[in-house]
């Protein structure tokens, strides 16, 4: 006899194998998947609304720099990018939102899908380091020539 357990298989009535009633299952009554359905899209607004508020950032980051115009606006732009990609980081590079949409059956859990082009949505990553790499540069170097004429 193997000392594997096996997994509950289900049969045509609803039941697993161990005779326990599927539609007990909180995420398989109807009336609560139109609660996930609803904190789901909840989670993606507001994951939405994240992502604009951090791109407007990063957009005035890049601007500042661009027109030579650091100052603390810019900074404190550049503070809110810096924290939001070091949370992503710390999170193994994940958005920290994504558990809480899994939680609620989201089929893969991520929310990256937030109304937005899926090519785009999942490269955003990989589009955001260029992006922070030359807003330090562009800001660095407008602080070093400050400097310089101090």
């Amino acid at each position: 006899m193997s000392s594997r357990r096996r997994e509950p298989s289900v049969s045509r009535l609803g039941k697993s194998a161990r005779g326990r009633r599927l539609d007990r299952d909180p995420a398989r009554r109807p009336s609560d998947r139109g609660r996930h359905d609803a904190a789901l899209t909840v989670i993606k607004a507001t994951h939405t609304l994240a992502w604009l508020s951090i791109e407007s950032c990063m957009a005035y980051v890049l601007y500042a720099g661009a027109t030579r115009r650091t100052d603390r606006r810019a900074a404190l732009a550049g503070a809110v990018v810096a924290g939001e990609s070091l949370v992503f980081a710390s999170n193994g590079f994940r958005c920290p939102l994504t558990k809480f949409a899994e939680s609620l059956g989201a089929a893969d859990g991520s929310v990256t899908d937030i109304w937005l082009p899926r090519w785009f949505a999942r490269n955003l990553p990989a589009i955001h380091v260029p992006l922070l790499a030359a807003a330090a540069y562009l800001n660095g170097r407008n602080l070093c020539q400050r400097q310089r004429h101090l």
